[in-house]
């Protein structure tokens, strides 16, 4: 009956604000507190916008609890504190933000030394992040008169809570022109470069990581936002700076002094790969351009602070700092690859992208160098790194298939006037270098017929088969159409006649067939009346299971045709208006006779016999009535 229950979901902490002398503390502990707090219990919130009570709240969220007992029970206070602080209650949003000695409490906990409780820095972050976000104005007045704020989040940068800090002030301030003065302030005090320093061989490699992640978050967010600085015609100043010649060669003289570690490398080159992105659509073809969506123009200055370490990055991948050897699945690598030559392959990537025809001296550069006979060099070698075969698959469709809209800027550069200089625009001096000198065809053949004799001898697939098909893929679907078909086509002629016979069988045959197997439509499969009609891509024993899957689909699309009314022809009738992409299901062939039983259902028979063991009929069966002798069971649990 309901009303032997309370149902009634009344809070007890109105019994304990009835208390003259109900502590912080005792609140704290109600489960209940959070969601009173932002159902915005008037009482609670008078209670707590107490100076004395918000001063202890601030003090627990900054201060190091006592040592003793288990850490989820020391920081139970600390996290309600900051729950509390940043529930985007109005109220304490205004106390927090507008009294200064609460913002003074909170900003000492950056001058405690290094390093910071990484706990506590995460509830430091949230709340004046929360306080940028509501109270703008308020703190950004107070943070601009504190002139070491900037050097103390630098300081204890290697506890990432702060880097979200500095990502608040650049992301979480409006409006636009509060923004702007914001982003003036940052820059006057030289945060792009200042960052900058601390990725550096002698810093560690913590400081070194986030200060790397800090810079690519300001780049893609300060290009992000870029169209809201648009309406007051104003730039943005990080992010001039950071695309400045003298600011990128700051961080390549930083990754190339002194000894070359692999921390520093990686991250320098993760904060020129952003400067880098350009995230331009695809483009029709064979392979996908790494998924770029937006379009960005890359400032030429950074490819100019670029090329003159071309050189340094080229040895890397001949030289890259010393690594242990490396186990794995296969065995193990005295010499692995290491993050260093596969950050370099993503550079070389991005500028052969990057690279048109206003600063093609950067992909002439890597011609020079042969960078390109050198990544292919390590495809091969490390058979097994898909991340390095994407890489230098991408390198090789930057080159093969130049974008469209680089072709029209050489056209724009240079006025066609006649028929012999537009095919000069066309070619490309590291296309010739990529067939002539670094023998991509010859490559291709000769490590497609290698793995055909791995294989036969009982060899495993090598792993960069799948890469290299699609490589293939792109010369021949860039022979036949394309920006630089022309030269493509030249080049594949100009092959050894031994060569060009065997690229063209390879093409007519291997490669064909190969793209079949890859694009085997499984509708067709499951529609086969036989099996006999089909070479069969499954093993023998598993034969029988796929026929009755062959069964099942059948017995299911009878019942489609059954409920529907439909029959094939009527499938075929309205194939034009499906539209290209369901072409196929014309040749779908539903051929139901109810009357007779086709082979598979003899298959659908024979595996039910396997699969389901009849029941053995001297077993006893738990259901049938049986007379019950309740004197037995008496006797039988007296023994």
């Amino acid at each position: 009956m309901f009303w032997k229950f309370d149902l009634h979901t009344s809070s007890h902490l109105e019994a304990l604000l009835d208390k003259e002398d109900v502590t912080l503390t005792e609140l704290m502990d109600e489960e209940d507190v959070l969601q009173e707090c932002k159902a915005q219990n008037r009482r609670l919130l008078l209670f707590l916008c107490q100076d004395q009570c918000m001063q202890e709240l601030v003090r627990m969220i900054t201060t190091e609890p006592p040592a003793g007992g288990e850490e989820t029970k020391r920081f139970k206070y600390p996290n309600i504190a900051c729950e509390l602080l940043t529930s985007d209650v109005g109220v304490i949003n205004d106390k927090l933000g507008n009294e200064e000695p609460l913002l003074e409490t909170l900003y000492a906990f950056l001058e405690q030394p290094s390093p910071l409780n990484p706990l506590l820095a995460s509830f430091f972050s949230k709340t004046i992040g929360n306080l940028i976000t509501r109270k703008t104005e308020q703190v950004i007045s107070f943070l601009r008169r504190k002139e070491e704020f900037l050097s103390l989040i630098l300081k204890h940068i290697d506890t990432s809570a702060m880097m979200d800090v500095l990502l608040r002030l650049i992301s979480c301030v409006e409006p636009p022109p509060l923004r702007l003065e914001t982003l003036t302030w940052l820059n006057e005090q030289k945060l792009a470069q200042r960052l900058i320093e601390l990725i550096h061989p002698e810093r560690d490699e913590e400081r070194q990581s986030n200060a790397s992640q800090t810079l690519c978050d300001i780049i893609r967010l300060s290009r992000d936002q870029a169209g809201q600085l648009q309406e007051i015609s104003q730039p943005d100043p990080l992010l001039t700076v950071l695309e400045s010649q003298e600011c990128v060669e700051q961080l390549l003289q930083n990754m190339f002094s002194g000894e070359r570690t692999e921390s520093c490398i990686v991250n320098g080159i993760q904060v020129l790969l952003t400067l880098l992105e350009i995230r331009r659509p695809v483009v029709d073809g064979v392979m996908d351009a790494q998924g770029f969506e937006r379009s960005y123009t890359v400032n030429s200055s950074i490819l100019l602070a670029i090329q003159p370490h071309l050189t340094h990055f080229h040895q890397l991948l001949l030289e890259p700092p010393k690594r242990d050897p490396m186990l794995t699945a296969l065995g193990v690598w005295e010499d692995p690859l290491g993050n260093t030559r596969l950050h370099v392959a993503r550079l070389v990537a991005s500028l052969l992208y990057t690279s048109s025809s206003s600063h093609a001296v950067v992909a002439q550069e890597l011609c020079r160098l042969n960078t390109m006979d050198v990544l292919l060099d390590l495809f091969f070698k490390y058979t097994w790194n898909n991340f390095l075969h994407l890489q230098v698959e991408l390198c090789v469709a930057a080159i093969i298939r130049p974008c469209a809209h680089e072709m029209r800027l050489q056209e724009k550069i240079k006025p066609q006037e006649d028929a012999s200089q537009e095919q000069d625009l066309t070619e490309t001096p590291c296309l010739a270098d990529l067939f002539q000198h670094c023998h991509l065809v010859q490559r291709i053949l000769e490590a497609w017929e290698e793995n055909d004799k791995m294989q036969s001898e009982g060899g495993m697939r090598r792993g960069y088969m799948g890469h290299l098909t699609r490589i293939a893929n792109t010369v021949v679907h860039n022979v036949e159409k394309g920006p630089v078909h022309t030269q493509i086509s030249s080049l594949i002629t100009d092959l050894p006649e031994d060569y060009r016979g065997r690229w063209e069988t390879f093409v007519d045959q291997t490669l064909s067939e190969t793209n079949m197997k890859n694009t085997i439509d499984l509708v067709n499969c499951y529609t086969c009346t036989s099996r006999d009609d089909m070479e069969s891509p499954f093993p023998k024993e598993l034969t029988i299971q796929q026929a009755f899957s062959d069964y099942q689909i059948q017995q299911m699309t009878a019942n489609f045709v059954d409920q529907f009314g439909f029959n094939d022809e009527e499938f075929t009738d309205h194939d034009d208006s499906i539209g290209a992409t369901f072409d196929r299901i014309a040749e779908i062939n539903i051929n139901i006779d109810a009357g007779q039983d086709s082979a598979n259902t003899a298959v659908f028979d024979a595996c039910s016999k396997e699969r389901i063991q009849p029941f053995d009929d001297d077993e006893e069966d738990i259901w049938e009535e049986k007379e019950i002798n309740y004197a037995t069971q008496t006797k039988s649990r007296n023994r």
